[in-house]
């Protein structure tokens, strides 16, 4: 594939081009317009543009952004380089950007590249055969969340990653499950599975998929209905024939906007005649067996018959 910038050339001219590119440009492309290599040296000399990368400048005095920074990168790695792992995930809007993380970026495996500051440049045999249809080059959405799956530290990690890029909307667990048969090798991917298919589901976030493992499947309670749908918003967890209703939050809410609308939420529950049991992050990881004995209380005061099971010998549920 030849470089995705020169058709762009050839048809709208050498200005455009740098306007798309947040005003970077590289010597080739320069070059290839036309532009001599005195007339580079001369705009570098007076500092009316500074150099990036070896041969990527920014065509202006200013303080360089990040998305300058992207671009800059994509240019320096050359032919058949594309945007990969949290880079890419970042600009399919799979996850939040972060600008403070280096630029991932992945070439062909015969190529090499000279490292830099702020570059994180992987060599891959399959690269092909995992890039978007779009340009820039980068990483197809299920590619990308592999990507930082193969990057993470432990489970936890990696499934919160799978997590925020199905909420996203923007990739299916489907294709996260289908792209997974291409790496055979890749870190975590026996377990993975089982998160894809939790995720599926409905688990939404990292915190769902530990209530659903360690509070709800760990002691045999009844399944609940994830992300249902009423008025006008969605709730976590759904236990219908039991009237009961749980929200989990990882976050910590200080605004008084968001504490109105948790209560709110709940003050609606109640109007429906479900109650509603609230979990943070320490509740779920720290006190499951806690967690799961309450649910469990509320279930018991419309059947009495509902059943669950010990984690462990140590293990409150009855």
């Amino acid at each position: 594939m030849d470089w995705w910038w020169r058709q762009q050339l050839a048809d709208e001219g050498l200005d455009v081009l740098i306007h798309e590119q947040n005003r970077v440009v590289s010597r080739a492309q320069l070059l290839a317009a036309g532009r001599s290599g005195v007339g580079i040296r001369r705009r570098l000399r007076s500092r009316r543009w500074q150099t990036v990368h070896p041969g990527v400048y920014v065509t202006h005095t200013g303080p360089v952004g990040y998305h300058e920074r992207l671009v800059a990168a994509l240019l320096y790695a050359g032919p058949q380089a594309a945007w990969s792992h949290y880079t890419a995930a970042e600009q399919l809007g799979l996850i939040k950007p972060d600008d403070r993380r280096p630029v991932y970026l992945t070439i062909p495996w015969r190529r090499r590249v000279r490292a830099r500051p702020n570059l994180v440049i992987t060599r891959d045999a399959h690269w092909e055969n995992r890039l978007a249809a779009v340009i820039p080059p980068r990483s197809r959405p299920a590619e990308a969340v592999l990507e930082i799956v193969g990057l993470s530290s432990s489970l936890d990690a990696a499934a919160a990653v799978v997590a925020e890029a199905c909420q996203s909307g923007r990739v299916a667990p489907e294709e996260i499950l289908a792209a997974l048969t291409g790496r055979p090798q890749l870190r975590h991917r026996a377990a993975l599975r089982s998160s894809l298919t939790d995720v599926a589901q409905g688990a939404h976030s990292l915190l769902e998929l530990r209530y659903l493992r360690y509070v709800e499947r760990a002691h045999g309670l009844p399944a609940g209905q994830r992300q249902r749908a009423v008025d006008g918003e969605y709730t976590d967890v759904a236990y219908l024939p039991y009237e009961l209703v749980v929200e989990l939050d990882g976050r910590f809410h200080f605004a008084p906007r968001q504490r109105w609308r948790d209560l709110d939420r709940d003050n609606r529950a109640a109007l429906r005649s479900e109650a509603t049991l609230r979990y943070g992050w320490l509740d779920v990881t720290s006190r499951p067996c806690a967690a799961a004995v309450q649910v469990l209380q509320i279930m018991r005061r419309k059947d009495p018959s509902v059943t669950a099971r010990p984690c462990s010998p140590s293990c409150p549920v009855r």
